[in-house]
């Protein structure tokens, strides 16, 4: 029961993740029904920029927090504007091919509640990107700028005679997208305690499987396709998957398969991990194309 208790633990918080992430593909493809595949690349430049930006502001003595907000607020920024523009930017030739350990800067407390455990950093997650969501809810449906989005998603052109501004909203919604992609980029590197210039291409495959899962196009499907695909992932990797090691805090520090910390408590790498994601999709796309929530697209392509 521990064990479960732990992969569950695990699931919901990378899960979570894979939501934030999801929720930009689903935005961008319910406005103009497209599949922004560069989004995964969008996550790993917030990623890489709050490493820059941390690691420059480590010698100044500064709040560990306030290093950790700052870094978060360049990251979002520099992502939401490369959402705007959605430029090309060669991340290979500013930050390298190798594999950089993450700052953890913030002290991480383990606490254990039936025989699991569950760190500071995770709860810090869960509690980010629930709120996260909760205010993407808010934006599209209790304000004017929600409901010109999902106007647009309806009928652009309805919506443009009706004085909306579609090219506005369009590039709000990958403005948007852009912003929480990273804030996931950042949480990914604090929760695993790497990053490198190739993250973009496996997270992005796993967030656009979580959109599928929950319906594509439907924000309350990709929050729910994140969560589920990440406890699908844990529970996969904990009890089918071959370990290959074990880590107390659950993040990795040196490479995919290995752990700094040498605890026992959380699968640290497993070579089945990805399979079931994308596992997942396939069986949803056989089984259930339209998603879990049954959002219909078909009529939409």
């Amino acid at each position: 029961m521990d064990t479960f208790l732990q992969q569950v633990i695990n699931g919901l918080t990378a899960g979570s993740v894979y939501a934030v992430i999801a929720l930009g593909y689903t935005m961008v493809y319910g406005i103009i029904q497209l599949i922004n595949f560069a989004h995964g690349e969008v996550v790993m430049i917030g990623a890489m920029v709050a490493f820059t930006v941390i690691n420059a502001l480590a010698p100044f003595g500064l709040p560990a927090l306030a290093v950790v907000l700052i870094g978060t607020g360049c990251a979002v920024a520099v992502c939401m504007l490369v959402g705007y523009s959605m430029e090309r930017l060669f991340a290979l030739m500013i930050w390298s091919r190798n594999i950089l350990a993450f700052p953890q800067i913030i002290e991480s407390h383990t606490y254990f509640v039936a025989g699991a455990a569950i760190t500071t950093v995770q709860i810090a997650i869960l509690a980010i990107c629930l709120g996260l969501m909760s205010a993407l809810a808010w934006l599209v449906y209790r304000t004017p700028l929600g409901t010109a989005m999902r106007a647009t998603a309806q009928n652009p052109q309805v919506a443009g005679l009706m004085g909306i501004d579609v090219n506005r909203v369009i590039a709000a919604t990958f403005v948007i997208g852009a912003g929480l992609g990273a804030v996931a980029g950042v949480l990914f590197g604090t929760y695993y305690g790497l990053a490198q210039y190739t993250m973009g291409s496996i997270l992005g495959l796993k967030a656009f499987s979580a959109a599928v899962l929950g319906g594509i196009g439907n924000i309350p499907g990709a929050m729910l396709g994140g969560v589920l695909l990440g406890l699908v992932e844990a529970l996969g990797a904990g009890y089918i998957g071959d370990f290959t090691d074990l880590c107390q805090y659950g993040r990795l520090a040196d490479s995919i398969e290995a752990c700094a910390d040498g605890g026992h408590f959380i699968l640290a790498g497993s070579n089945y991990q990805d399979v079931f994601a994308f596992l997942v999709l396939i069986l949803v796309l056989v089984l259930r194309p339209q998603g879990l929530l049954g959002e219909r697209v078909g009529d939409r392509a």
